[in-house]
């Protein structure tokens, strides 16, 4: 199972950074690379609540990154997906509201190869409904992970979102179910312990976002790389 330690961005700083110190991002992702980290994933919180954005951080972050990163938030558009890739991100992961656009999902796809998206499925209770908007839609992330995997989506990013940066554990259930389809499934939000990291592993998802439980130094990178890796 991959591990992506998270770099959540907020007013040009790393959201919930424990310390002064570890609120820079760039400073933060190179300490990440140093640990052993082999993917970075990159969250533009402000783009995802619709408060703004932090291209420009972004564009410097892409190029000084010493691993893979995955970047987030706030893509719902063609151009906001193409700035991302050609800015240097490994892959883009498409929001959750644009995920459901099947046209744009097909077009996409046909652009940019399945290898370089990721959908982003973010759930509360058992339907699909994007992180940072009160909207729910009518469809179950099963039902929307069945659609996609017949578009030939690969990689699905997939989160409760009332367990986002709670530490109250990831929706295993949920994650595992996609991961049934055949998808390959990256968990987010939630994680606290390294038996949540055993339980997504022995779930069959392929990787795991850590985030705050990172920041808060509830585990070390080192010791979240060895149990992501069994």
């Amino acid at each position: 199972m991959d591990l992506y330690p998270a770099v959540d961005v907020q007013g040009g700083r790393v959201a919930r950074a424990a310390t002064p110190a570890g609120a820079d991002p760039l400073a933060v992702a190179d300490a990440f690379a140093t640990a052993g980290a082999r993917w970075i994933h990159f969250v533009d919180l402000d783009a995802a609540h619709g408060n703004g954005d932090n291209r420009d951080l972004a564009r410097r972050f892409l190029a000084a990154a010493r691993v893979p990163v995955q970047v987030g938030g706030g893509l719902a558009s063609d151009a906001a997906i193409g700035d991302a890739l050609a800015w240097g991100a490994r892959r883009a992961v498409i929001g959750s509201a644009a995920a459901t656009d099947a046209g744009l999902v097909d077009r996409l796809l046909a652009r940019h190869g399945a290898d370089r998206l990721a959908i982003g499925i973010d759930a509360r209770d058992g339907r699909v409904a994007p992180r940072g908007s009160s909207d729910v839609f009518d469809l179950t992330p099963l039902d929307l992970g069945r659609r996609l995997r017949g578009q030939g989506v690969r990689t699905v990013v997939y989160a409760d979102a009332a367990r986002d940066g709670t530490l109250t554990g990831p929706d295993v259930a949920g994650a595992a179910a996609l991961a049934g389809l055949g998808l390959d499934i990256i968990a987010s939000g939630g994680i606290a312990s390294l038996d949540d990291l055993r339980a997504l592993r022995a779930a069959g998802v392929a990787g795991a976002i850590v985030g705050r439980a990172l920041h808060d130094r509830r585990f070390t990178l080192a010791e979240a790389l060895a149990c992501a890796a069994g």
